[in-house]
C-alpha cells in the first residue's frame, strides 16, 4: 500500500471518528461495567465510548460480560469535546420503540393485540404491550365490572382504539373483543339451541322476577316460578350471581333473541317416587294451601298437594271447609291413596282423630261421597286440579 493510501485511510478514520447521531441505531460492545453497573460501550468502528445506565438496561447488568455487543439508541451527547466525549445510550428504549412499530403495524392492519394486566388504577386497567397501555374500565368488558382485581395478572386480547408514540399514548379495549366474540356465541346458539336440551349455564344477574343466565354469550332467563318446585318469594332466596348451575331451555325465540329456561325441570319432580314417600296409611305434616267448598288442598311435600274431602276434615259435619280450617295453616293427615300417574293424593284429617260413640247416617253419606269425590278428581302440573275442582258448585250456578 502507497504512502498517499495510508494517509487516505488515516484521514477516513479520523473523519469518522465521533459521527454519532442522537436517535441512531448502533452496536455497543462493553468495554466495562463500573461501579454504578452502567455498562461503558465502545459505539460500532467510531472510536467513540458510550454510556448505558441501569436503568436503560433490559438485560440484567450482572448478566452482562466484556464483549457482549447490545442493540442501542443514541440518547444524548455527554461533552463536548470531539475525541474525548461520549454518549447516553439506551436498550430499554430500542425497545420500546421495536415494540412501538409493530404495534402500530398491528394497528394500520386492524390486528389485535396480546398484553398481561399489570395493574388496576382508577379509571382502569394498565398493561405491558411492550410498552405501556391503558383500557378504560368501560372498555374492560361488555357490562359494568365492579371489582377489576380480577383481571390482575391476565393476558388478554385488546383492540388497539388510539396510539400515538410520541407521547407514549396507547388506548385498548378488551370490551370490543368480548362483543365480537359474544356476537358469534349468539349466533351459534340461536343456530343450534332447541327446547329440551340442558345445558350449563352461569347466573349473571338477578331481578325480582327471575335469574339471567349466561349461556356463554347469550343470556336466558329463568322465571321465578322456574326456578324450584318449591315456592319462590325472590331468585337470590335460592340462586346467587357467579354461581353454575345446569338448565332446560323451555323456548328458543331467535327473532325477538330471547331464551327460556327452568333450573327445577332439571331437577327430580315432586311427584317422583310419590309412593315411596307417601304410601297408603302414612301420616304426613303438611299445609293448608287452598280451600274449596269440597275440601281443602294440603302441601305435604313441595310441589305436591293432596285433596282433604269435606267429609274427611272433621267427624263432625261442617259446612265449609272455612268453618275449621284456614290457608297457611299447619295440619296432620293421613294417606287414604295415591295415584302417581294422574298426580292425585287422597288424604284425611279426621282419620287421625278420635271417632266419636255414635255414627249416624249422614256419617255414613258423608264417607260415600268422600270416596267419591277422591277417586273422580283430577290433577294437573301445579299439583292440582281440574277447574270443576276449585270452582265447585260456582261453576254449575
Amino acid at each position: 500500500m502507497s504512502e498517499s493510501e495510508d494517509n487516505k485511510e488515516l484521514l477516513d478514520a479520523l473523519n469518522n471518528a465521533g459521527q454519532v447521531n442522537i436517535g441512531d441505531v448502533v452496536k455497543g460492545e462493553i468495554l466495562a461495567i463500573d461501579d454504578d453497573r452502567q455498562a461503558i460501550v465502545g459505539i460500532g468502528d467510531t472510536g467513540v465510548e458510550g454510556v448505558v445506565p441501569v436503568k436503560e438496561l433490559t438485560t440484567n447488568a450482572d448478566s452482562l460480560n466484556v464483549g457482549d455487543v447490545l442493540d442501542l439508541v443514541v440518547i444524548s451527547r455527554i461533552g463536548n469535546d470531539k475525541e474525548g466525549g461520549s454518549y447516553l445510550l439506551s436498550q430499554r428504549r430500542l425497545e420500546a420503540r421495536k415494540a412501538w412499530d409493530a404495534i402500530e403495524k398491528e394497528y394500520q392492519s386492524g390486528d389485535t393485540l396480546d398484553a398481561t394486566v399489570t395493574q388496576v388504577v382508577k379509571g382502569g386497567l394498565v398493561v405491558d404491550a411492550g410498552v405501556r397501555g391503558f383500557v378504560p374500565a368501560s372498555m374492560v368488558s361488555d357490562h359494568y365490572v365492579e371489582d377489576l382485581n380480577q383481571f390482575k395478572g391476565q393476558t388478554l386480547t385488546f383492540k388497539i382504539i388510539e396510539i400515538e408514540p410520541s407521547e407514549n399514548r396507547l388506548i385498548l379495549s378488551h370490551r370490543a373483543i368480548v362483543e365480537a366474540e359474544n356476537k358469534a356465541k349468539r349466533a351459534h346458539l340461536f343456530e343450534t339451541l332447541v327446547a329440551g336440551d340442558v345445558i350449563e349455564g352461569t347466573v349473571a344477574r338477578m331481578t325480582d322476577f327471575g335469574a339471567f343466565v349466561d349461556l356463554g354469550g347469550v343470556d336466558g332467563l329463568v322465571h321465578v316460578s322456574e326456578i324450584s318446585y318449591d315456592h319462590v318469594n325472590k331468585p337470590s332466596d335460592v340462586l346467587k350471581v357467579g354461581e353454575k348451575i345446569n338448565v332446560k331451555v323451555l323456548n328458543v325465540d331467535a327473532d325477538r333473541q330471547r331464551i327460556s329456561l327452568s333450573l327445577k325441570q332439571t331437577q327430580p319432580g315432586p311427584w317422583d317416587d310419590i309412593e315411596d314417600k307417601a304410601p297408603v296409611g302414612a301420616v304426613l305434616d303438611g299445609t293448608v294451601r287452598r280451600l274449596t267448598d269440597f275440601g281443602a288442598f294440603v302441601e305435604v311435600f313441595p310441589g305436591v298437594e293432596g285433596l282433604v274431602h269435606i267429609s274427611q276434615i272433621s267427624h263432625e259435619h261442617i259446612a265449609t271447609p272455612n268453618d275449621v280450617l284456614k290457608v297457611g295453616q299447619a295440619v296432620q293427615v293421613k294417606v287414604l291413596n295415591v295415584d302417581p300417574d294422574q298426580q292425585r293424593l287422597g288424604l284425611s284429617i279426621k282419620a287421625l282423630e278420635e271417632k266419636p260413640q255414635v255414627e249416624t247416617e249422614q256419617d255414613e253419606d258423608d264417607q260415600a261421597a268422600s270416596r267419591s269425590d277422591v277417586q273422580n278428581y283430577t290433577g294437573n302440573d301445579d299439583g292440582g286440579f281440574t277447574i270443576g275442582d276449585l270452582t265447585g258448585d260456582d261453576l254449575n250456578k
